[in-house]
């Protein structure tokens, strides 16, 4: 199993708006393509009082390397793209891959 995690810092003033699209959008979009088994959506509980936003983390399941390697050529590029032109700088991201062992 391959866990492909991207975390997110959002502004506070947007956060409920993007968790909506988030659920509402984003989330069925990337299911629709196939590629993954299912997923998870958690918030960080013990967020550091200087931080600009908010954080969570959004999982994905694919069975193989394969299945995220061709999201990650064929659908990502216009899934972020949709992602940036609706929130533009009022969030960052950072993705990660893991391995279940």
């Amino acid at each position: 199993m391959i866990l492909y995690n991207i975390t997110y810092s959002v502004d506070a003033d947007i956060e409920a708006e993007w968790i909506n699209w988030m659920k509402q959008s984003h989330i069925p979009n990337v299911l629709k393509t196939g590629r993954f088994e299912g997923y998870k959506f958690l918030r960080l509980l013990n967020e550091e009082a200087d931080t600009n936003g908010v954080t969570y983390a959004l999982q994905f399941f694919a069975q193989t390397i394969g299945d995220l390697e061709s999201y990650l050529s064929t659908e990502a590029p216009a899934l972020q793209k949709a992602h940036m032109d609706k929130y533009g700088s009022r969030f960052v991201a950072f993705r990660t891959l893991l391995e279940e062992i």
